[in-house]
């Protein structure tokens, strides 16, 4: 398996998806949902929606992500391919560059193809992948990494090149999570299946710029109560969250994520709307054999 069908996102992404995106497929698979479109209101990096898409699970990938900076660079890589490309190819991945960078995210001028380079130079070349984060190997670039660590031209360039040739099946936007999802409880003319993974309640604050408080998640959680569509939403497993979906379905399992300097295994909760099956696997366990099976056996 290459690189580049591993990682489909041309972002690094805090409590990234990407772990998850098997178990989405056999859920799909297993509740008759493939082909339908799919929707993530906080798409992040976007890597489940981007596989999804690439390997025909869903007919159109709708991703929103509020912030500014992420929605500039999905924009960009849509419709404005090549000169995305160009400027990660003839940009030096030097400390210099990563200043004057960051001086462009910090500022309210920044736009469009600008902006969205900035947060994609940055995305790629943070702890982590956190845009506010401090770089790969310091500010004196002593670290045993360095600040080009995670920056491979090539691999990042063909990512953003295949995204656009998918460029008339994605639709972005830059909405509010809670209007976004509410948009689609008047939507259910076409087939969905939504995907939430809001910022994290217990350290959503460390590693997202839109965190959230508990009157947030309540909202979010009020949203999906009256969905449509189908749909899960995923949370690292907060006693305060479960008490938001009191009558859902709910699996806990442990995924491996870093962030900063630190690797630990933390505890997730997902919750599903009425009527779905829930796959035995645990996420985050489900291996491309196993979906590759299921596979075969619904186009028997």
């Amino acid at each position: 398996m290459t690189q580049l069908s591993r990682y489909p996102s041309p972002l690094r992404y805090p409590g990234g998806k990407g772990k998850l995106t098997n178990f989405v497929k056999l859920l799909m698979i297993e509740n008759d949902l493939v082909g339908h479109d799919y929707v993530e209101p906080y798409a992040g990096g976007a890597s489940v929606a981007l596989s999804l898409l690439y390997e025909g699970y869903a007919d159109r990938a709708f991703i929103n992500d509020l912030n500014p900076g992420i929605h500039a660079f999905w924009s960009s890589a849509l419709t404005q391919t090549d000169a995305l490309c160009a400027l990660i190819e003839k940009t030096p991945v030097t400390m210099d560059v990563w200043h004057e960078q960051r001086q462009i995210i910090n500022s309210p001028e920044a736009q469009g193809l600008e902006l969205g380079f900035a947060t994609f130079f940055l995305n790629r070349t943070n702890r982590s992948g956190i845009i506010g984060g401090g770089v790969i190997g310091g500010l004196d670039q002593t670290g045993p990494w360095k600040i080009d660590a995670r920056y491979n031209k090539d691999g990042l360039i063909e990512r953003i090149r295949k995204l656009g040739r998918h460029r008339g099946r994605v639709v972005l936007s830059n909405e509010d999570a809670v209007e976004y999802v509410a948009a689609w409880n008047d939507s259910a003319a076409d087939p969905a299946f939504l995907y939430l993974d809001p910022p994290y309640f217990e350290k959503g604050e460390g590693l997202y710029d839109n965190f959230y408080d508990a009157a947030d998640h309540a909202q979010i959680a009020e949203s999906v109560s009256t969905l449509a569509h189908p749909w899960i939403v995923s949370y690292d497993a907060r006693p305060e969250i479960t008490a938001l979906y009191p009558d859902a379905t709910t699996i806990r399992y442990g995924l491996t994520y870093s962030a900063a300097t630190k690797r630990s295994k933390g505890a997730e909760i997902m919750f599903f709307s009425d009527g779905l099956a829930v796959p035995e696997p645990m996420p985050g366990d489900v291996t491309t054999k196993q979906v590759d099976t299921a596979k075969r056996l619904l186009l028997a």
